[in-house]
């Protein structure tokens, strides 16, 4: 049933949503409906006829989703003592997180492939949004070039944008189309989402974006790889030279002050958190900030050192699957996704368990695609073997 054509087109239609409609869609409520329509409804209609494949991955990646269902109950647990005023949204909004997961491999159906396509024409519709919102910005609405550059939609702000749009960038830097005569439009998205990253002046996302691509060589072995990496270190130096005044007058941006205040709060409640959901302030240099400015001290905070360390087992564990299968296609670009997330949720993000939002590319969707690794074949010269984009 999964593998149908009508089937499938409705679940390509979901990832784009996904990947797209966060930037369009003019409502965030908009938004939410659609992923109810196109994403949840069919992962959760095909999940019983895709369950010899569900049952294949939870085996193979047994060492992700035993600590995935542990970090669940847990959370379940914390909602015992925690502070929100209605619960029963915190177990709707886990729940959506199982669907979301259970999308990929249903999705995939034992091909990578098509998921590499959705998401490749996902990232080129992203670089078309990346122009718009630069366009829009410094042209319509005649801000300076000194200002920092906001995206469409729910990316209508820098550092969301800068990790959105950042991300994007990586997959499409790692998974190219197949036709040579798409590389100059491969080239120009890449392009234009550097360049959103460069003039939001996020600079966790850019600081992400460079080494993710500085780092390439590591796992995708071959020239390409390298001239990327060469051509980052050239465009970052250039960029510091000519922005260094703009990069470097907001300091640390409270960040060090940020951290110790999040170690103090936990310190107050090292084993249980603060619950599931739980509203907290951090308190540094006189002033009150959201959040924690990094996942893994918000989820210590909220789930204590039991959900930091199944946190940390699902989040390497990604890493343990992919690099099992490194010389693949696919597992490249997951790698590549994998490092630039582990990096930007370093600085500013901060949501585990809210509803679909821009921190989901650099938390869930990583394990989303870390799924589907499961199918990934090895071959020699992976890298230059891609699939057909259309």
């Amino acid at each position: 049933m999964q593998s149908s054509r009508w089937a499938q087109v409705w679940m390509s239609m979901g990832l784009l949503w996904f990947l797209l409609a966060i930037a369009v869609a003019p409502t965030n409520k908009l938004y939410q409906q659609g992923l109810v329509a196109f994403l949840w409804l069919p992962a959760m209609a095909m999940a019983w006829p895709a369950r010899a494949r569900l049952k294949e991955l939870l085996y193979e990646q047994r060492w992700i989703y035993l600590p995935l269902f542990c970090l669940i109950v847990w959370s379940m647990i914390s909602l015992l003592w925690t502070n929100v005023d209605d619960p029963s949204r915190e177990y709707k909004r886990v729940l959506y997180i199982l669907v979301f997961l259970l999308f990929f491999p249903v999705f995939a159906d034992g091909r990578w492939q098509q998921v590499v396509r959705v998401m490749q024409w996902g990232g080129i519709g992203l670089a078309l949004t990346a122009l718009v919102a630069i366009i829009k910005f410094y042209v319509i609405n005649g801000n300076g070039w000194s200002g920092r550059a906001e995206g469409l939609g729910e990316l209508a702000h820098p550092i969301l944008g800068g990790y959105v749009l950042g991300v994007a960038a990586v997959w499409l830097i790692h998974w190219l189309p197949r036709s040579r005569y798409l590389l100059p439009v491969w080239a120009l998205a890449f392009a234009f989402l550097s360049a959103f990253v460069l003039l939001s002046q996020s600079r966790g996302a850019a600081l992400a974006l460079l080494f993710s691509l500085l780092a390439m060589p590591i796992w995708c072995r071959d020239r390409r790889s390298r001239i990327v990496a060469a051509c980052a270190l050239v465009v970052a130096v250039l960029a510091f030279w000519v922005m260094e005044a703009l990069m470097l007058s907001r300091g640390a941006s409270f960040r060090p002050q940020i951290f110790m205040s999040s170690l103090h709060i936990i310190a107050q409640h090292p084993w249980t958190g603060l619950g599931l959901g739980a509203d907290y302030k951090v308190f540094a240099e006189g002033l009150y900030f959201d959040h924690a400015h990094n996942l893994f001290t918000h989820v210590t905070i909220m789930l204590g050192i039991p959900g930091l360390l199944l946190w940390a087992a699902v989040w390497f564990g990604i890493l343990r699957e992919a690099w099992k299968v490194r010389e693949t296609y696919y597992a490249q670009g997951v790698i590549g996704i994998w490092v630039f997330s582990t990096l930007a949720m370093q600085f500013d993000a901060a949501s585990l368990n809210g509803t679909p939002r821009a921190e989901w590319f650099i938390s869930w969707l990583p394990i989303g695609l870390a799924s589907v690794l499961v199918w990934a074949r090895a071959s020699s010269g992976a890298c230059d073997k891609i699939p057909r984009s259309s």
